[in-house]
């Protein structure tokens, strides 16, 4: 019976590893066979579309206390205010730019990865508690990151952010106790199906276009990257009394590799794009191979 264990543990994290490994690198191999993949036309329906259907369709359809969703993400939160103060002290020791470095410690990949792993790991309640982090990530990751990486701040920008009125809008379904209806229920589901698998097909066409420099460097800021994202997550969890599967999910999250959107940025105001570009492909590397590691301990 007792070597059942450690085979039913690896078929549980094959389960959740493989169709992320197998999306990826479908993306991948799809640039590395030359074929077109117009990267942001995918992002923006992504974005404008997909993201707030799965967002919506999930926070006004599933049982969950709204008290607890605020609670993860108050706790996303912490981890990502204790990453930008340890992050900014180490870059200033290592005398590396804060404006190319500081977001990619901060904000990690929870769109792209994070909310695959979280639904396959824990299912639709884990997906909720998911979409809370990334809700408040990506909305300080297109304000704060931005201003960080360009050196100005703009308040229009979390305002044109469509995921957070899905946010709003499926929050108040949740709280009125009224279901919507079952048209706008299958609408959204079928639109919001298409943004997980999309979202790992992009990341594996981001890596295979992206290439690394600066080795040593990249090597370094993607190990603090996700070993920071890993013990701020478990101090605050343990801090706020976190459950087992919050505590799961707030660490399965934080310890993603460095976001895309950070080379992104990177590029747009010119803070070392060909740097970062190397710290995103190092770190989703390191990623994949801890991957299990990660897994088994949240597990």
């Amino acid at each position: 019976m007792a070597a059942d264990v450690p085979r039913t543990m690896i078929a549980q994290l094959l389960t959740i590893t493989a169709p992320v490994l197998i999306c990826a690198a479908i993306g991948y191999g799809w640039v590395r066979w030359r074929q077109d993949y117009h990267i942001d036309f995918t992002s923006n329906l992504i974005t404008w579309v997909g993201a707030p259907c799965l967002v919506f369709h999930v926070l006004a359809n599933l049982d969950i206390n709204a008290t607890v969703l605020a609670a993860q993400a108050s706790a996303a939160l912490a981890v990502i205010v204790a990453n930008a103060a340890i992050g900014a002290a180490i870059l200033a020791l290592l005398k590396w730019s804060q404006r190319a470095y500081l977001p990619a410690l901060m904000f990690a990949n929870i769109g792209n990865m994070g909310l695959p792993l979280s639904y396959l790991a824990f299912g639709d309640q884990g997906l909720a508690l998911a979409i809370a982090v990334f809700a408040l990530n990506a909305s300080l990751m297109f304000t704060v990151g931005v201003a960080i990486a360009a050196g100005t701040w703009s308040l229009r920008a979390i305002v044109r952010l469509p995921f957070l009125y899905a946010v709003a809008l499926g929050l108040a379904f949740q709280l009125s106790g009224f279901r919507p209806p079952e048209f706008i229920n299958a609408t959204t589901k079928l639109l919001g199906d298409f943004t997980i698998p999309l979202m790992l097909i992009t990341l594996g066409v981001s890596l295979a276009r992206l290439g690394v420099r600066d080795m040593p460097r990249a090597v370094v800021i993607s190990a603090l990257r996700l070993g920071l994202g890993f013990a701020t997550s478990n101090a605050v969890a343990v801090a706020l009394g976190l459950d087992a599967m919050a505590r799961g999910v707030l660490v399965l999250q934080s310890t993603m590799p460095v976001a895309v959107f950070n080379y992104l940025f990177a590029q747009r105001y010119g803070t070392s794009p060909d740097e970062v570009a190397g710290v995103v492909v190092m770190s989703t590397i390191l990623s994949f191979l801890s991957l299990p590691l990660l897994l088994w301990f949240v597990l």
